[in-house]
């Protein structure tokens, strides 16, 4: 069992029940994190809440196909890791599979141990680029960080629970009715009303404002008769 894999999150989209248990509790003993799911519905439900670094998606899926869903998470979280399982196998299936945006392209049926490789050789290179100039909200301290040293500030965990959220949704957009939800379930606090969620929302932008660069653009803007957007990217960190 690999030591690193224990910070690696896994979402594992596939709707056939005995495949999804099959490759969850293979990953799950090879020591990564996973978060099983039937389909598209359900994948966005998990990521309001859960920060996720590798995507494993069934092309063919009920609803919303792998496709589909692989092109907009790459749309809204562009540094994750995306692999595509797929009993098709011709050229034009798997082009098709990489301009949506998959990393890796495997064949069902998909041997545990090849999984696994492709799985290492995809953290081997996300692990490469640039992102230590991207912000980082690391989850054990409640820190926000930006590629400065200076930039650095300690967020109470209903903000951490927010950001988490915005980080995740899509277009990183979240309805208001959905960030109180969030908070209502995650942070342990009460159900919160409009000027609450107000002033949560002002004390999370002044700390983001706070260690920004002069000039730059509002980190966390208000959305007009739907809630607010997070307008800078942030990796997620344990």
């Amino acid at each position: 069992m690999s030591q690193s894999n224990y910070d690696v999150r896994i979402a594992l989209v596939e709707d056939d029940p005995l495949l999804r248990k099959e490759i969850f509790y293979h990953l799950k003993e090879t020591g990564f994190q996973v978060f099983g799911v039937a389909n598209g519905k359900s994948l966005d439900e998990l990521l309001i809440t859960e920060p996720i670094d590798i995507f494993i998606l069934d092309l063919t899926l009920p609803g919303e196909d792998g496709l589909s869903i692989a092109r907009r998470i790459r749309h809204s979280i562009p540094k994750v890791g995306i692999v595509m399982m797929t009993a098709r196998g011709s050229t034009a299936d798997r082009v098709k599979g990489y301009e949506s945006g998959a990393d890796i392209y495997l064949y069902k049926p998909v041997s545990p141990e090849e999984l696994t490789a492709g799985l290492h050789s995809l953290m081997r290179r996300l692990n490469m680029g640039v992102l230590n100039k991207r912000w980082k909200l690391r989850l054990k301290d409640r820190s926000i960080t930006g590629p400065a040293e200076w930039q650095r500030a300690i967020l109470t965990n209903s903000e951490k629970v927010l950001m988490v959220g915005l980080i995740q949704a899509p277009n990183h957009t979240l309805e208001n009715e959905v960030i109180v939800e969030i908070l209502s379930q995650r942070s342990g606090s009460e159900d919160m009303g409009k000027r609450a969620l107000e002033s949560l929302v002002s004390r999370l932008r002044r700390k983001l404002g706070e260690i920004s660069e002069p000039g730059s653009d509002v980190a966390l803007k208000s959305v007009w008769g739907v809630g607010y957007q997070l307008c800078i990217a942030v990796d997620i960190e344990p």
